[in-house]
């Protein structure tokens, strides 16, 4: 949405037999990510349970003006993400994901930019409901995958870019841009972060999403994680 994060609470319930080491291990990872994002950890809770359960609650702010929804998305709009998916579903993680503030908060102050979203649960999944919030369709016409989860879907028998578009936990973001506009701050974007703000396709009059395949266009349905199947 835009916005910078201020505040976090931090529950975690873990089993008796599990490590204390790795509780410790755990928040301090959270601290490292929440002081380079400005963000303090105000509480929480810790108790036993029969599994591991981690819950956790941000509180940010972020000027009116720039305030980001996924409701605003237009037909005509280029539809485009922060950068390759994939790589959490390959479990890929040599580096530590990084949270998209920066890019967030400078794409929000763009009036360029309509609606914007976290890919938390899948592409498929998760511009299902920048459709569905912006009352559109959408047209996927490529997915970047990352080389990780090309790899993995190749191993296991999959097509890439299907593999990508199920898989979540990203840390890119979801943003409808005004056509006319996309190729100006995919420049910007270029410039100030040194990496694309890919372009994936375009909404379009509907409801549906479809996918362009050798030539073609399929309709699709979300691949990603529900969190109540």
């Amino acid at each position: 949405m835009g916005a910078s994060p201020v505040l976090a609470t931090v529950s975690l319930s873990l089993p008796k037999e599990h490590a204390q080491a790795d509780a410790v291990a755990l928040y301090r990872g959270i601290a490292e990510c929440a002081k380079a994002n400005g963000c303090a950890i105000a509480g929480g809770d810790l108790t036993r349970a029969p599994s591991i359960a981690l819950a956790i609650t941000i509180v940010g702010e972020v000027r009116a003006s720039n305030l980001k929804l996924r409701s605003d998305a237009r037909a005509g709009d280029v539809i485009a993400v922060t950068g390759p998916l994939g790589a959490a579903r390959a479990a890929e993680f040599r580096s530590i994901p990084q949270p998209r503030i920066a890019e967030g908060r400078w794409l929000a102050a763009s009036s360029a930019v309509r609606a914007m979203m976290d890919i938390s649960d899948g592409l498929s999944t998760d511009l299902s409901r920048m459709c569905a919030r912006s009352r559109c369709g959408a047209l996927i016409e490529r997915v970047p995958v990352a080389p990780a989860a090309g790899k993995a879907a190749r191993a296991a028998g999959e097509e890439p870019e299907s593999y990508a578009l199920a898989a979540g936990e990203d840390y890119e973001l979801l943003v409808a841009v005004k056509a006319r506009a996309f190729v100006h701050v995919a420049a910007r974007f270029r410039k100030r972060f040194g990496r694309e703000l890919e372009r994936i396709g375009v909404f379009r009059e509907g409801s549906a999403m479809y996918r362009k395949v050798t030539g073609s266009e399929r309709e699709i349905a979300p691949t990603g994680w529900d969190h109540f199947s």
